[in-house]
């Protein structure tokens, strides 16, 4: 009878443990609770939908109501489209750019802002650069599209003051991929320069302090300190971004393209937007969004798994 005493003594010690645990994160546990609900709500109920990629849908009828199966009908339709191929290249290309300068550029700002010593210049910065990720697409799609004017827009009046002709920045198919590319920078990189400030201001400022006891400079601190305190949250983003590989970003290239820019511009959802809300092929659009969501969940697996393997990085 002894022998088993000090392994049930262990075992009660990790029951009381657990049960302590359990107790001490409930709270945690029901903050999550609406979230869950959301999530349960929109986005996995919803997924019944699904469905209609295999259907031939008419609306009417409803989702349970009898529809028509056509296997892979909708898929096949889809790859026999002439234009497929280009919306794909056009939304891997703005997409891949995006992913790049969103990465790049928020990590230089940070490491130059963060050189700054006058507090208020480096506060009144943050928040300047800050501002324009609250304004939603619907105003900046008017804002950008009164500025880049080819008769009016300011950004055309300077390039004729140095020499150079009116450029349609939204109605040339040469311009507009990288337009989306540089004003989507401009919305975004203030939100993504403060998480890599943040992540800038854990690290130990002993480690700078070894450094330049050791004759470093700031670049040598940057890049030996500074840039390796930082992998973990780059590595986080990086991972995250690259599941969005097939979203070149619907809500703004919506608000400013236009028919004349489809060759370059016309991505994978706004061609889903025209065949499921303009010309109600229903089955179809269904099966471009789901070979999408497939896709983006294959590439965010391999990212995390490369992430992990090459930088020990694991969420849970």
């Amino acid at each position: 009878m002894s022998k088993h005493t000090p392994a049930l003594g262990n075992e009660r010690r990790r029951s009381f443990k657990f049960g302590y645990k359990t107790r001490r994160e409930l709270p945690l546990h029901f903050m999550l609770l609406p979230g869950l609900v959301l999530i349960l709500i929109f986005a996995y109920i919803p997924m019944v939908g699904v469905s209609i990629a295999f259907q031939n849908f008419i609306p009417l009828k409803g989702l349970f109501g009898g529809q028509e199966w056509v296997g892979l009908d909708n898929f096949d339709y889809v790859f026999s489209m002439p234009t497929i191929w280009q919306v794909v290249w056009n939304t891997l290309r703005i997409a891949a750019l995006k992913i790049v300068a969103g990465l790049v550029v928020p990590i230089a700002f940070a490491l130059l802002l963060n050189e700054v010593r006058n507090v208020l210049f480096k506060r009144t910065t943050q928040t300047i650069i800050y501002f324009p990720y609250f304004l939603s697409w619907i105003i900046l799609g008017g804002i950008l599209i009164d500025i880049l004017s080819p008769s009016t827009g300011i950004v055309n009046k300077f390039l004729g003051w140095v020499g150079i002709g009116p450029i349609f920045f939204l109605g040339e198919n040469a311009w507009f991929p990288y337009t989306m590319v540089v004003s989507d920078i401009w919305k975004t990189f203030g939100f993504n320069t403060i998480i890599y400030l943040a992540a800038i201001t854990s690290i130990d400022p002993s480690l700078y302090e070894a450094a330049a006891a050791d004759g470093a400079g700031r670049w040598k601190q940057t890049w030996h300190v500074t840039l390796p305190g930082m992998h973990m949250i780059i590595v986080l983003l990086m991972v995250l971004s690259l599941g969005t590989v097939l979203d070149a970003g619907f809500d703004q290239i919506f608000n400013l393209y236009s028919p004349q820019v489809y060759e370059s511009g016309d991505i994978v959802d706004t061609m889903v937007y025209r065949m499921g809300l303009q010309q109600t092929q229903f089955g179809p659009s269904t099966a471009v969004g789901l070979l999408k969501s497939l896709v983006s969940f294959i590439l965010i697996s391999t990212s995390y798994l490369v992430a992990y393997r090459l930088f020990k990085y694991r969420l849970f």
